[in-house]
């Protein structure tokens, strides 16, 4: 018997487009299909060396995954779904079944079953809603704008929607139609891509990755006064797209509260509901406050309460 309030989790995960959209988006577009990944057999024992190490570098952790949906709750149903008579996707099979997720088998794609595993994951969604209307949340580890109709359904039926993907092969609609969103990057104990892509090939001789996507934001930060950490993950694209959420966001408690000062709590869950994949520390900021303060030519800070106040600079 659940106790009264207590939240409960169910995670599906679409084994197959996590996999292979993470190991595209270190190797590069359209990289597994070169690599012919999906065709080598049960071990990888004919694997070349360099195949070997290319999924090595590109390993998807199961565990970071189901640590990240334990945060909402008790997770009572866990299920991955794929083909694991192959290689790859056999290699998983001792670390899922360790942390007791349920195998959920695919037989191998024809082109009628293209879409069997979104059909499937997405009929069970909604049977085990109906079946057991315990389930607080639902967490989906995919990436599929196929998806965004069963998230838009789950919503509807009162769940909280929390979708995982990996950047770059994710619809933006599937972020949008989820109550949360998270990067596979931005979860706790992930490398993020970046830093593996950059060991894997010779790092330029005149600058450094983590200067070029620091450099232009900390001088930035410098020119208003401000002595802040810059993101280490931020670059110019991704510090456009923060500082255009903030200030949309900013505006929009402004004018709810009809206050000039907003709380940053406020804040932030205006940005999350705009935005669900927002996640300051994705950016590589340790805390909602330090992102705050690194946006100083924006926003003004009153830290002379408990709770920290912001509004847009004049």
């Amino acid at each position: 018997m659940a106790e009264p309030g207590e939240s409960r989790v169910a995670v599906y995960i679409d084994f197959d487009n996590i996999v292979i959209s993470r190991y595209d988006q270190i190797h590069g577009r359209g990289a597994w299909r070169k690599d012919n990944v999906y065709r080598l057999p049960s071990g990888l024992t004919e694997a070349t060396d360099e195949i070997r190490e290319r999924l090595r570098s590109a390993e998807v952790d199961i565990g970071a995954i189901l640590d990240f949906a334990s945060s909402f709750g008790t997770i009572v149903l866990s299920r991955a779904y794929a083909d694991w008579s192959v290689g790859v996707n056999a290699s998983y099979q001792g670390q899922l079944m360790e942390r007791a997720v349920d195998l959920t088998q695919l037989f191998p794609a024809t082109q009628q079953m293209k879409n069997g595993a979104d059909i499937r994951l997405s009929v069970d969604v909604v049977e085990d809603l109906f079946r057991l209307p315990d389930i607080t949340h639902v967490v989906i580890a995919a990436g599929d704008s196929d998806y965004i109709a069963l998230a838009q359904r789950a919503k509807r039926l009162g769940r909280y929607i929390v979708g995982i993907g990996v950047a770059g092969g994710t619809s933006k609609s599937l972020r949008a139609a989820c109550n949360e969103y998270a990067d596979y990057d931005a979860l706790p104990g992930i490398r993020p891509a970046a830093h593996i892509a950059a060991g894997l090939r010779p790092a330029p001789a005149e600058t450094s990755v983590k200067d070029a996507t620091s450099t232009a934001p900390a001088r930035a930060a410098e020119s208003e006064g401000e002595s802040v950490v810059t993101g280490a993950n931020e670059t110019p694209t991704t510090r456009k797209a923060a500082n255009a959420l903030l200030v949309r966001a900013l505006r929009l408690v402004h004018e709810i509260d009809d206050t000039d000062w907003a709380h940053a709590s406020a804040l932030k869950l205006q940005m999350k509901r705009l935005d669900p994949a927002f996640n300051e520390k994705a950016l590589g900021y340790a805390s909602f406050s330090k992102f705050l303060k690194s946006r100083g030519n924006l926003v003004e800070l009153d830290d002379s309460v408990q709770s920290h106040r912001v509004r847009l600079r004049t």
